[in-house]
């Protein structure tokens, strides 16, 4: 058992420190247009289009829509209309959570290192599930406890329903109904990862070192990506 959190505390600081370079590498040794890019999740429909005599088909996938939070600092913030061109690396969690938030919380702390030379790329994003008790305030005090910076990072509080439903049905996580009954808090220990144009990109077992490395490298690599549409061309 030790010999694995020593193996799990190793890994998360290579993330960290080895993170950095991979922009640079991964472009020189691969080249761009060689990448395999994470998958898209959620396509809802295919459009056939005519280009130059030729018919393609364009992927159309599901786009996250806004929601309206407030952060540790007592800010308002939109998702989406206030962080565009960033990628958005979510996680769910609350203040009192004496089980798996403070280790997923550090982890979040391990990509906050990790793109702290390139953090224009991505913004962190905690939510808490129990906001009738996770006040700006108590936000403000668990930043503090985990050395969060508040530019980057954001703990955000709000309306429940608009946070349930932003979790269950937007990003299709599982977690409690938010109807005050016995597993309302019961929430998942994943992360997600939305694109610029805020389509899910991936998820990430937040206590497995091993997937928050894959999803500092994914993040990595959408930014690399050049922005196209998803055309498949038909014969």
């Amino acid at each position: 058992m030790k010999s694995n959190r020593s193996r799990k505390y190793i890994i998360g600081f290579a993330v960290a420190f080895l993170l950095p370079l991979s922009f640079y590498l991964i472009a020189i040794f691969k080249g761009k247009d060689k990448l395999s890019l994470p998958k898209h999740y959620r396509l809802i429909a295919l459009d056939t289009v005519v280009i130059n005599q030729q018919v393609y088909q364009d992927s159309i996938f599901y786009q996250v829509p806004d929601i309206v939070l407030t952060n540790q600092l007592g800010k308002e913030v939109h998702l989406n209309q206030d962080l565009k061109n960033k990628v958005l690396v979510i996680q769910f969690l609350f203040t009192n959570c004496n089980s798996v938030c403070p280790a997923i919380t550090k982890n979040m702390g391990v990509l906050q290192k990790a793109f702290k030379k390139n953090d224009t790329l991505v913004q962190l994003i905690s939510i808490t599930v129990d906001p009738a008790r996770d006040s700006v305030a108590a936000l403000r005090a668990y930043a503090e406890r985990f050395h969060v910076n508040h530019d980057r990072w954001w703990l955000l509080t709000g309306d429940k329903q608009a946070i349930y439903t932003y979790a269950k049905e937007y990003l299709e996580l599982e977690i409690g109904n938010g109807d005050g009954g016995v597993e309302d808090l019961v929430h998942s220990d994943k992360l997600v990862v939305l694109d610029e144009q805020r389509v899910i990109r991936g998820y990430y077992k937040a206590s497995d070192p091993f997937d928050l490395k894959r999803c500092a490298d994914d993040v990595v690599l959408i930014g690399m990506e050049k922005k196209r549409k998803h055309r498949l061309k038909i014969k």
